[in-house]
């Protein structure tokens, strides 16, 4: 099980790899919106605003997401640490329910493309 450390620094390099993206992932990435990352087996939330195509003002907190952000991620820790390296992908991850992503419709719609 990766610690909070890793899952910060997983989170930090899903920012770098988003910021330096281009085409339709660059667009997608370029979202104005709050987003929480709860870590389930750790039974933390790191919550940010993804704006300009990072991860911005990233903060850790116990327990579940103390707000409802436009973006919501939940997951086991092992699970962001793969897939930010690339071992697990997004779409196999969600459709087995290892992942669980909730925004408005518009919003999957824009994300699609970093999935």
């Amino acid at each position: 099980m990766a610690n909070s450390e890793e899952c910060r620094a997983a989170l930090e390099q899903l920012s770098e790899n988003l910021s330096g993206s281009e085409g339709d992932v660059r667009k997608a990435a370029a979202l104005d919106r709050s987003l929480t990352c709860w870590i389930t087996d750790l039974d933390i939330t790191f919550s940010g605003h993804l704006r300009g195509g990072r991860i911005q003002d990233l903060v850790e907190t116990p327990g579940r997401p103390p707000e409802r952000a436009q973006i919501r991620l939940a997951m086991a820790s092992d699970d962001l640490v793969d897939l930010v390296a690339g071992r697990l992908h997004f779409a196999s991850a969600w459709a087995h329910g290892r992942v669980k992503l909730e925004a408005g419709i518009r919003d999957l719609l824009r994300l699609r493309s970093l999935l």
